[in-house]
């Protein structure tokens, strides 16, 4: 994604969270990734000590893995922040 298509997607999400929800608040994240333990674990370490709850499901052929976060933020900011912190993982597609 090139740099600015990203800012203006963040730019926008930050919109959407702030008049959607009443912070702090619960969000839910969503992502994929290859069945590579090292990345699922790399996902973990991110939302390590915040009181995440993490659940991780294989697909049927078990090459990729889902990984669903629901985690407790203070503000629109900081779940942004997060899916960058994830995004640097190679090959997480966020949904």
């Amino acid at each position: 994604m090139a740099e600015n298509n990203s800012d203006a997607f963040y730019s926008k999400l930050r919109e959407q969270l702030s008049a959607t929800s009443t912070w702090p608040s619960n969000y839910l994240y969503k992502f994929i990734v290859l069945s590579d333990q090292e990345k699922i674990n790399s996902i973990h370490k991110i939302f390590d000590n915040m009181g995440a709850v993490i659940e991780s499901k294989k697909s049927k052929n078990g090459k990729y893995t889902s990984v669903s976060i629901t985690v407790n933020l203070k503000n629109p900011d900081q779940v942004i922040e997060k899916y960058k912190e994830v995004g640097a993982i190679e090959g997480v597609i966020s949904l």
